[in-house]
Parts: C-alpha cells; structure tokens; sequence
C-alpha cells in the first residue's frame, strides 16, 4: 500500500506559477493528473521509477515539469505560464507494477487525495 499526501495548489492569476509536491510512503513511478469540472481525468505528466523518462501532454509541454526527489520519494509538477484551462483538482498517483512512465489512469493502484489549483483571468 502506497500512501501519497499532495500540498501546494493554490489560486493564481494567469501567467503565474504553482509547485505542487507529492510525498509517497515508498518509491514508485508516478504521474500527475488533473480533472477539470465535468470532464474526465486526465495525465498532465508523469515520471518513471528512475527518473529518466518523463511524458507530458501536449498541453503542458513547455509550461510544466516533472521532477523527484528519491531521497525523499517526492514528485514534483512545477508549473509555469499557467492559464485558465488549467484549473483542475490535481492528483498525483502512483504506479506498484511497473517503473517505466504511463499516460493511463488504469495503470495507476494509488492515488492521492487531490488538490485544487485555480487559474483566475
């Protein structure tokens, strides 16, 4: 049982910038995920086991980044030029199969309690 506790979202304008930070019990390959209002969940970025692969979507490449800390089995989303389509509940979550990087929500066993970030116009 991989437990995960986020902090950091927050409210922000447009164009500012939000770290969010998840802390797992045990090392993982993690991913971050965000689900707007009414629609579905979706990976903004994930992160393999080691470190050295990561995947973004396309609407995050450029703005955000993936990071951890396996010292401290931390994973990072560090966002930049945030923009009103990127409110959402954020979620990290974490994988107990497999080390390499996954876009799939299915493929994920644990998740976190989410946070919200808010992007005001």
């Amino acid at each position: 049982q991989v437990q995960l506790v986020e902090s950091g979202g927050g409210l922000v304008q447009a164009g500012g910038s939000l770290r969010l930070s998840c802390a797992a019990s045990e090392r993982a390959s993690m991913g971050w995920f965000r689900q707007p209002p009414g629609k579905e969940r979706e990976c903004v970025a994930a992160i393999s086991w080691s470190g050295g692969t990561t995947y973004y979507a396309d609407s995050v490449k450029g703005r955000f980044t993936i990071s951890r800390d396996n010292a401290k089995n931390t994973v990072y989303l560090q966002m930049n030029s945030l923009k009103p389509e990127d409110t959402a509940v954020y979620y990290c979550a974490a994988r107990a199969g497999g080390r390499a990087t996954s876009s799939r929500p299915n493929e994920y066993n644990y998740w976190g309690q989410g946070t919200q970030v808010t992007v005001s116009s």
